[in-house]
């Protein structure tokens, strides 16, 4: 990936420890069709939701480490697990704008929620970590916050099991409890379930769907402009893929996801 002199020209950086973050890419290149992009999957130490956070602080400032010599000049971090336990950190030690995933989804929620009851779906560590609560109970201390780890969903989504009777029937199971909490809105609190989002609107009914990725992206956008750092470059936009593990699977599952062809890749060592 060439950088260019002026910093507006770099790219935006995608760090996720998968392939989940490429919800997040799909919805910024939509809103942002002329930046650059580079994409980092750590697939080689996926899943992040198991390891201590001491650890996974190591491996975000590796993988960070690896972007930032790419000369980008915006971070996503489009995972919340890393979002959950590594943000700050990040923010203290990059010179330029880091964007996490869980922030913006729970602005969104609050603006959206009528009876103040709020549901956050994620994996295990996501919801053990509280990032949501805390974030969204910042705003307002007077919504109930009810969190729901669904682990089959990620395994769901990976093996292109996103409609029919095994995911309805693992929807059912999961949030039916969800269902009786009242609740008004639902946030998707991993960078997965955007695919299962017919699914889970079909089990839960009349209740919004927050998509996290749809709004960092727009919280990219937003960033971006008060920076002064939108690209109006004459070359084309570039997507520029990197993985730590065997590119096959990633092309395999990420096309689905992406619903486009993924063009460049690379298997890195960090």
């Amino acid at each position: 990936m060439k950088t260019s002199e002026n910093p507006i020209e770099n790219s935006i950086g995608i760090f996720d420890s998968g392939i989940g973050g490429l919800t997040v890419l799909k919805e910024v290149r939509r809103l942002l069709p002329e930046e650059h992009i580079i994409y980092l999957g750590d697939t080689a130490r996926v899943p992040y939701g198991i390891r201590s956070p001491e650890t996974v602080l190591r491996y975000s400032f590796e993988c960070t480490e690896f972007l930032m010599q790419q000369k980008i000049k915006l971070l996503v971090i489009a995972c919340n697990t890393v979002s959950a336990t590594s943000l700050a950190a990040l923010h203290q030690k990059l010179p330029i704008p880091v964007v996490g995933v869980i922030e913006p989804g729970a602005r969104a929620a609050v603006h959206s929620t009528k009876c103040k009851r709020i549901g956050i779906i994620g994996t295990e560590a996501t919801i053990k970590s509280s990032a949501y609560l805390k974030a969204i109970t910042s705003l307002d201390r007077d919504i109930e916050v009810f969190g729901l780890a669904c682990p089959l969903f990620v395994p769901l989504v990976e093996e292109g099991w996103t409609e029919g009777e095994i995911a309805r029937m693992i929807g059912e199971k999961y949030l039916g409890s969800m269902r009786d909490k009242g609740t008004d809105t639902l946030v998707l609190g991993c960078t997965h379930y955007p695919l299962l989002k017919s699914m889970i609107q079909e089990v839960m009914g009349d209740i919004t769907l927050i998509d996290s990725a749809v709004e960092t992206a727009k919280t990219v956008a937003e960033v971006l402009v008060g920076n002064g750092m939108l690209r109006r470059g004459e070359e084309p936009a570039t997507d520029m893929f990197y993985v730590t593990d065997s590119p096959e699977k990633f092309v395999a599952v990420g096309e689905r996801f992406l619903q486009r062809k993924i063009g460049r890749i690379e298997r890195i060592k960090l």
